[in-house]
């Protein structure tokens, strides 16, 4: 095994070809599910009436202020929403599977019994995530920009692809989290807990700092806000935010080859 260039890497790659059909035609669907009835509902008056009827707090807090025009409304529907959820749960699974799985399954021993280094495991089975983490992302993104014009989006290519590093970036965050917890504990459930934590304290940080300003200091820590806190689909990229989650990220990795050397998962 070890003989070959990226052994773990490409045999994660090759063993998730079909849960990958599966999420890619999910990420799909919900585009073309949501995306085609803006025309009719995105910035329509009835919505309009209907969101000036909600309490501001609730409007704010699900990200429906901006959802008149193009970009408000596919960052509402999908990026902040639906393609967040469904990037998390798919990062997050696989995050965790990469090590805590393994040892649970006790495979992991086996593998490391191939001459597979621990430091080589972790960094191929994460590399692993983000490949299908990213692809999902410029998937989103593509079918976006092929719906862009039908659907009167008026969304700039550029924005499209900012978006996507967005989500990636937020979405990776939970599945290096599960990594990480993954390396320390072993244990399934941690690691599935932690990275689902990390994005659902995210998510309510956002919504309650965008209650007030007096609530605003918030924002600087959740992760949601990072991603998207500048809006990057209607405004372009934000390189600051997508640092932190990118970075934060990396250094999990790092801090997870550090933990998984110096813990015995002999049993």
């Amino acid at each position: 095994m070890a003989s070959k260039p990226l052994p773990l890497f490409r045999r994660a790659i090759a063993d998730s070809w079909r849960s990958m059909i599966g999420w890619s035609l999910g990420v799909m669907a919900a585009l073309l599910l949501y995306l085609p009835l803006f025309p009719s509902i995105g910035g329509s008056p009835d919505m309009l009436e209907l969101l000036d009827s909600l309490p501001p707090e609730l409007v704010n807090a699900i990200g429906y202020d901006q959802i008149a025009t193009g970009a408000g409304y596919t960052q509402s529907t999908f990026y902040g929403l639906i393609g967040f959820l469904l990037l998390t749960i798919a990062g997050t699974s696989w995050g965790t599977a990469a090590i805590a799985g393994d040892e649970e399954t006790g495979s992991l021993e086996l593998t490391l019994a191939h001459g597979v280094s621990r430091t080589q495991l972790v960094l191929e089975r994460t590399a692993a995530v983000v490949v299908r983490l990213a692809w999902l992302g410029l998937l989103s993104a593509l079918v976006v920009l092929a719906l862009n014009d039908s659907a009167e989006l008026g969304i700039e290519p550029a924005h499209a692809f900012a978006a996507a590093a967005a989500l990636v970036g937020l979405t990776l965050l939970s599945a290096t989290v599960a990594v990480v917890v993954g390396a320390l504990t072993g244990r399934r459930l941690f690691a599935t807990a932690a990275g689902a934590g990390v994005a659902v304290l995210g998510y309510a940080l956002n919504a309650i700092a965008n209650q007030s300003e007096d609530l605003d200091p918030l924002h600087a820590w959740s992760p949601y806000h990072w991603a998207y806190g500048a809006r990057p689909l209607a405004d372009g990229v934000d390189w600051g935010g997508l640092g932190l989650l990118y970075g934060i990220s990396a250094a999990l990795v790092l801090l997870a080859v550090v933990a998984l050397n110096r813990r015995d998962v002999t049993g």
